[in-house]
């Protein structure tokens, strides 16, 4: 009998909280979305640019920024290019001379 002290928000609260059918993990599952840039659009960005960054380049494909340091790290690896300068993970990264 100590509810009829309380206000009937906060008894309301208490019922929304204790109801067992609301179950939070019941949601639509998340999709996973994959976005691929290839030789072909970097290249056209590369081609004139003495210094590439992953903003620029995530801007100038029309990518997310994460898919920009993922490609131009994979770059990096393979040698096509290589990263020249910056700090703290805005690098600045230049194409290989053949």
């Amino acid at each position: 009998m100590a509810s009829k002290n309380k206000p009937a928000a906060a008894q309301e609260k208490k019922r929304k909280t204790q109801d067992p059918k609301k179950d939070k993990s019941t949601g639509p599952a998340k999709a996973e979305i994959t976005v691929i840039l290839t030789e072909q659009q970097v290249s056209k960005f590369t081609k004139n640019a003495k210094v590439i960054t992953a903003q620029e380049l995530a801007r100038q494909a029309g990518v997310k920024t994460s898919a920009a340091n993922k490609y131009l790290k994979d770059a990096v690896t393979k040698g096509t290019i290589k990263r020249v300068g910056g700090y703290s993970g805005h690098w600045l990264y230049q194409v290989v001379s053949s």
